[in-house]
């Protein structure tokens, strides 16, 4: 089906690079972009303006001869050259007439890939140490974490989500000694955890016990751990796996990891500790130090709990992994990629994306104390506040990199300035459609063909966006931001209340203009329903 943008890229691909004489391996490779508004196509290919410094002729001169050889290609309608170099592509009846047709009745079927990529990713997010609940910067994560899995599984790739609990070490000590002091009713250690859900696990604590201070710290981590599991189930966010760190320090694994990068001559040791050399790895992000592995006392750092862990993940079959971290984390970047290179792995199959904060505001104000932790706003408190929906609907909004600025009283608005809503309210208002075509005695309409031929300008434009959502998930996955799906719905729900406004849906003197136009529907409530379902949004069926 010519539809599928990446068939049509490659046949493109394909015959621009005969016509032209062209190098498949090294040629400019065909890249869409949406037409403008004040044009006339499905599709804008810019591969003109590309190739002409490799073949030394004008954009245009090329570009009439990509149209010719574009419109050869089954599927496409026609293939018009436009200054001064653009392809303005259009789907013939045919195709479009075989997608509504698909997308009417099993749209996830279309979204998957027809040459996915055989990589095994792995996704860790959140990650946060038990020694609390979880804030709204862990929501963040989660909502791009979990969504991220969503869109390449639904495009047919091989990807899992991974928890971290980093329950050895330090802070998992410092949590057992607050606790034991809590319960105690004894003054807490220097830099304990002073939080009000600390009074809380320890009156949860059986009369009697009489924990060491290691079963204390066991207590606290597994009540925080069922938290956190309570706040991601809450959230919509499900994880393959909950790693757990102390499990590398019982399998020996961080002497393991060690030991193999000694063999390779990455380590040496000097005033009693032990050093990774990682501004000598040959990674393109030079670190701007070297690294301790061991201290002087023979207490190893999390760095290399971290390498460890890292090295697992690939043992265990994965070939791209993908860190999901907090904004204070970008010195880790750097060391960890010279780890991953200097253990043998390739250092493009480790990526990070790091997050920035989350900025609540009420009322145009910043809201800057939890009232009911004293310290910071639990991800739960906002969940509960404004309802999951919003939550991950705003959280997935914008890119990873920019701030976001969370507005409290928008979020809970039941009306189409809230963006979610806006959304939402499409689906329920095409369910309402079909409703009453029910009881305008109109049936067996889903087994119906689509026809194409002969469409209104707003009919063409809602078709057109909805061939497009697929480019939507590819972009998610490629840029690992999930905004370009809240941008696309929020597209395709402005495309739907003019076609709604202007196009008659039900219209008794005309059973086949109906029964298109219920097809075209039925289209675009499935791509909404499923568009939403990739960042865990709720599509309701009335509002």
């Amino acid at each position: 089906m010519m539809t599928d943008f990446l068939l049509l890229r490659n046949a493109i691909h394909e015959r621009l690079c005969a016509h032209f004489n062209l190098d498949a391996a090294t040629a400019p490779r065909p890249v869409f972009t949406p037409p403008p508004a004040h044009v006339s196509a499905d599709i804008c290919l810019p591969w003109a303006m590309s190739a002409a410094k490799v073949l030394k002729r004008s954009p245009l001169e090329l570009a009439k001869g990509a149209a010719e050889e574009i419109g050869k290609i089954p599927g496409v309608g026609s293939a018009v050259v436009a200054p001064p170099g653009y392809v303005n592509i259009t789907f013939s009846a045919e195709s479009l007439s075989s997608f509504v047709s698909g997308a009417a009745g099993d749209f996830p079927k279309l979204l998957v890939m027809a040459e996915p990529p055989k990589d095994r990713t792995l996704i860790e997010f959140v990650s946060a140490n038990p020694t609390g609940p979880l804030h709204l910067a862990s929501g963040r994560a989660a909502a791009l974490g979990d969504s991220l899995v969503r869109v390449m599984r639904a495009l047919g790739w091989q990807a899992d989500a991974e928890y971290y609990v980093n329950d050895a070490g330090n802070q998992a000590q410092l949590l057992g000694l607050s606790l034991r002091a809590r319960h105690e009713g004894k003054e807490l250690p220097e830099n304990g955890y002073k939080g009000e859900y600390i009074k809380e696990l320890a009156a949860q604590i059986p009369p009697g016990s009489n924990f060491t201070d290691e079963e204390y710290a066991l207590f606290a981590i597994d009540r925080m751990l069922s938290m956190h599991k309570a706040d991601m189930e809450l959230f919509r966010v499900e994880f393959q796996n909950w790693f757990r760190e102390s499990r590398l320090h019982k399998e020996g694994a961080l002497q393991t990891t060690l030991d193999k990068l000694r063999s390779l001559g990455m380590v040496y040791e000097k005033e009693g500790a032990v050093w990774f050399g990682s501004t000598g790895a040959e990674t393109e992000e030079k670190d701007d130090k070297d690294r301790v592995l061991v201290r002087a006392d023979k207490r190893p750092t999390y760095f290399l709990a971290d390498l460890a862990y890292h090295k697992d993940k690939y043992d265990r079959g994965y070939t791209r992994l993908v860190d999901i971290l907090g904004a204070d984390h970008h010195g880790y970047v750097p060391r960890m990629k010279a780890g991953v290179a200097a253990m043998g792995f390739p250092p493009k199959s480790f990526e990070v994306v790091i997050h920035q904060l989350v900025f609540l505001f009420r009322d145009g104000k910043p809201e800057k104390m939890s009232k009911r932790e004293g310290e910071f706003i639990r991800l739960r408190e906002l969940a509960e506040d404004v309802g999951v929906d919003a939550c991950r609907f705003f959280f997935a909004s914008r890119t990873p990199n920019s701030h976001l600025n969370f507005d409290i009283e928008l979020a809970k608005k039941k009306s189409q300035e809230n963006p979610v809503f806006y959304v939402q309210y499409v689906h329920a208002r095409i369910c309402s459609i079909f409703k009453g075509a029910e009881e305008k005695g109109f049936s067996g309409w889903e087994k119906a063909r689509f026809s194409a031929e002969n469409l209104t300008v707003q009919e063409r434009q809602l078709l057109t966006k909805l061939v497009w959502m697929r480019e939507s998930l590819e972009a998610s996955a490629r840029d690992l931001s999930v905004h370009h799906i809240t941008n696309y719905l929020t597209e395709l729900a402005s495309l739907y209340h003019p076609f709604y406004d202007n196009c008659r849906v039900l219209d008794e003197a005309n059973r086949p203009l109906t029964v298109n136009r219920l097809l075209l529907c039925a289209a675009v409530k499935n791509a909404i329903a499923e568009g939403l379902r990739l960042i865990a949004v709720s599509a309701p069926e009335q509002m």
